[in-house]
């Protein structure tokens, strides 16, 4: 056998922990960065395998993380791809006739958004119509100015009263006042599939935006670094429906973000377990969870002794986890869906923000998300027959 050279040797590495690789589809899977936050995509394109970190890039041959899912493969006894089960007929459909449905059903939604009274002035674009060309542009990844003319097959089908100019995206997504509402209507664009999740994941991942930090550069005279912000998530283990999120700073504590996203996830649907990693290990998550009526799954740190100081939910966790490890694990492996989801979203609207400044980025991103939200619902269309209602009475 030939000795492996260092990026093979890496690679390996990577292999040899389960959890640093996530299958996304038959020729994408994400493995998580080594050296910091985030993921990295690796996909085939039909001829090779591609990979979006530096070393790939600069290179253009097969770098630790290729090669991380070629001994993935090798040992799962797949030459060429992965393949699970799918109905093809439904996935098919939905995803030829995504791009007529997209504008009904973003329409339908963004309806539900009151609008703010005018009293004096020319007419302004309501914020409605503002809210839908934002997520269309963001949907289509299309500049300002190119994505004129998605607004004007929009006015066509009547999505739209009028083409506005082609600045108002970049208007809507400066406004802090929008942001709350992004949120919600991401919540909102959920609810029509209460029927089918109550099992959810947490977790989250980066998103790197075109700004840099000057700290490191100044204080340790390193290179230019982006800035990310992290997307926060709880995502349904069967759709990989989005739920709920919360956008913060790169360096915020994963844990901070856990209880309010099961407060979130709760409005709307019924929680019968929630999965996440052993960074979101602690008594009040736990509790989070039973106080919704549901049960984590989240593995304890080597170092816990399972002392429940008043936490009898902590205590049962905690032997649960020790006693019944086989089944905690078949539970714990939900958790995998929500990688899914941040690779899908990833794969389909980039990873990258173009904004430029904080609040354009997290309605940027919210936006993303919330364009991701409404693909999920035309693929469940096909899939299990659902018809998407926004009416908050329903």
């Amino acid at each position: 056998m030939m000795a492996m050279d260092a990026r093979q040797a890496k690679g390996l590495a990577i292999f040899s922990d389960p959890t640093n690789i996530n299958y996304v589809s038959d020729d994408l899977f994400t493995i998580k960065s080594q050296g910091g936050m985030g993921t990295y995509q690796v996909d085939y394109d039909g001829t090779k395998w591609k990979c979006n970190c530096p070393d790939f890039i600069k290179r253009e041959t097969d770098c630790k993380h290729i090669y991380a899912i070629k001994f993935y493969l090798q040992v799962n006894r797949k030459e060429d791809q992965v393949k699970y089960s799918q109905n093809w007929t439904a996935y098919n459909k939905a995803q030829i006739d995504e791009g007529e449905i997209f504008d009904n059903l973003l329409r339908e939604l963004v309806m539900v958004v009151p609008e703010p009274t005018q009293h004096m002035g020319r007419p302004r674009l309501s914020l409605q119509e503002q809210i839908f060309c934002s997520v269309k542009k963001v949907y289509s990844q299309l500049s300002s100015r190119r994505a004129s003319s998605l607004y004007r097959q929009a006015k066509e089908k009547e999505c739209l009263s009028h083409t506005p100019h082609f600045n108002a995206v970049s208007k809507l997504l400066n406004k802090e006042t929008v942001t709350p509402t992004l949120y919600n209507l991401i919540r909102l664009s959920a609810k029509p599939l209460t029927s089918l999740e109550n099992d959810f994941g947490i977790d989250s991942s980066g998103f790197r935006t075109t700004s840099f930090g000057s700290f490191c550069v100044e204080k340790h005279k390193t290179k230019k670094q982006n800035i990310w912000l992290k997307a926060h998530i709880s995502s349904g283990a069967r759709t990989n429906i989005i739920a709920d999120v919360k956008i913060t700073d790169g360096n915020v504590n994963d844990t901070t973000q856990f209880k309010p996203l099961v407060i979130g996830t709760d409005e709307f649907f019924e929680i019968f377990e929630i999965s996440a990693d052993k960074a979101y290990s602690s008594k009040s998550n736990h509790e989070a969870v039973e106080n919704v009526g549901g049960k984590a799954f989240i593995p304890f740190k080597s170092n816990v002794t399972g002392k429940a100081r008043g936490s009898s939910t902590w205590a049962k966790a905690f032997h649960f986890f020790q006693m019944f490890r086989e089944e905690f694990d078949e539970h714990y492996h939900k958790r995998s869906n929500v990688e899914s989801t941040f690779g899908a979203i990833k794969k389909k609207f980039g990873e990258t923000l173009k904004s430029k400044n904080r609040v354009a980025q997290e309605n940027e991103l919210l936006c993303k998300l919330l364009a991701y939200n409404i693909t999920v619902l035309i693929h469940e269309m096909y899939e299990n027959g659902i018809t998407p209602s926004f009416q908050l009475n329903n």
